[in-house]
């Protein structure tokens, strides 16, 4: 099968012939169908994230089972499957605690091998499913099955951005109906945040986007008022639409502490300041120590926007089938393996929510 291969941080990927082993016991052998091209992918082969090359990214992708071997959730040949970056074991503390995405198998099941190039050498795998592969071999706990009827291209975008930004929302934060929120960045976790802010019945959703075609979009998903940072302070625009009090939630969603710092800013006391985007990992970010506590601001992280996915991706395509949740809307552009690396450079250019790999 063919795979777009990272041999080297900011160099383009090579497309090669991979061989993949048969799936042992709880392995399951997936044709991916489509795959995202998500932000994170961008970060590791950037080399922001850590994963030594040779790899093969990609993980936001929808398929079907070839086959599988042995297996605790009844994965057959046939079934249509959405990949879960973080493993779900349904064993552990975490899981067994409802924390199911924060697992504490992910590591090792992550950055597993993903096969063997066409010279004989090993090539690793993102993330644990490598979807930027025609197909991968991949655990068990890194699979959700899901219904039938819905579109591939739309489901992949559920293994990644939009549980981000829908679960962060009704998730992490528990936005409440009638409340005030600010998104920075809207990228396409961004309006996927906008969306869940939709959702949950937010009156005021404050886009804040650089990218006129982004702000643009974002007032179709939901957004109520938008801020061009590159014009106007935003701390002080979203205040200037609040009342003066800043917003009940704030949402950062690039992962840069600078901005991080701006959510706070830009939350009302009382409020809560939600990390969505993931930063360096040697980034850090202050906030005012004393201020937080007397303001009582809450600060929350969150991963994979604290989903349950074998709950939440199902959820989530519901959601699109009663009209509530736009994923159509969100692919900007469908394109072939062999574009992958154009498909960056959009990304990087800032001309596109989501691009999607679809495969024969």
């Amino acid at each position: 099968m063919k795979a777009a291969i990272m041999e080297a941080n900011h160099e383009p990927m090579v497309i090669d012939e991979v061989s993949l082993k048969k799936p042992g016991d709880h392995e399951v052998h997936v044709k991916w169908k489509a795959t995202g091209v998500c932000h994170s992918d961008v970060s590791i082969w950037e080399g922001k994230l850590p994963l030594p090359p040779p790899a093969i990214l990609g993980h936001e992708g929808a398929g079907v089972v070839v086959s599988a071997g042995k297996n605790d959730y009844g994965l057959a040949a046939g079934d249509h499957v959405i990949g879960t970056f973080v493993p779900v074991c349904g064993q552990c503390f975490f899981c067994q605690s409802g924390q199911p995405f924060v697992c504490a198998t992910a590591g090792d099941i992550m950055f597993r091998p993903a096969g063997t190039r066409s010279d004989g050498s090993p090539v690793g795998g993102a993330l644990g499913l490598a979807t930027f592969g025609e197909e991968a071999v991949v655990h068990e706990s890194s699979l959700v099955k899901v219904p039938e009827e819905f579109a591939f291209d739309q489901a992949a975008l559920v293994g990644c951005g939009v549980t981000t930004g829908v679960g962060s929302v009704l998730n992490a934060a528990k936005v409440k109906e009638g409340s005030s929120c600010a998104v920075i960045g809207c990228g396409g976790v961004g309006q996927a945040v906008i969306q869940g802010c939709r959702i949950a019945g937010a009156s005021e959703i404050i886009a804040i986007e650089p990218n006129e075609a982004k702000r643009n979009a974002s007032l179709h998903f939901g957004a109520t008022k938008t801020v061009n940072p590159s014009d106007d302070d935003a701390v002080e625009a979203v205040k200037g639409m609040t009342e003066g009090r800043g917003a009940d939630y704030a949402f950062e969603v690039v992962g840069v502490p600078a901005l991080q710092r701006q959510a706070y800013d830009m939350t009302r006391p009382g409020g809560s300041v939600v990390w969505v985007g993931v930063t360096n990992y040697i980034d850090e970010v202050s906030v005012p120590a004393a201020g937080t506590t007397l303001e009582n601001k809450n600060i929350i992280g969150t991963i994979y926007g604290s989903a349950k996915v074998r709950e939440d991706f199902v959820k989530f395509l519901n959601y699109t089938k009663e009209g509530s949740l736009d994923l159509g809307s969100m692919v900007s552009q469908r394109v072939k393996l062999a574009d992958i690396n154009d498909t960056f450079t959009a990304m990087l250019e800032g001309d596109v929510i989501r691009s999607v790999v679809v495969y024969d």
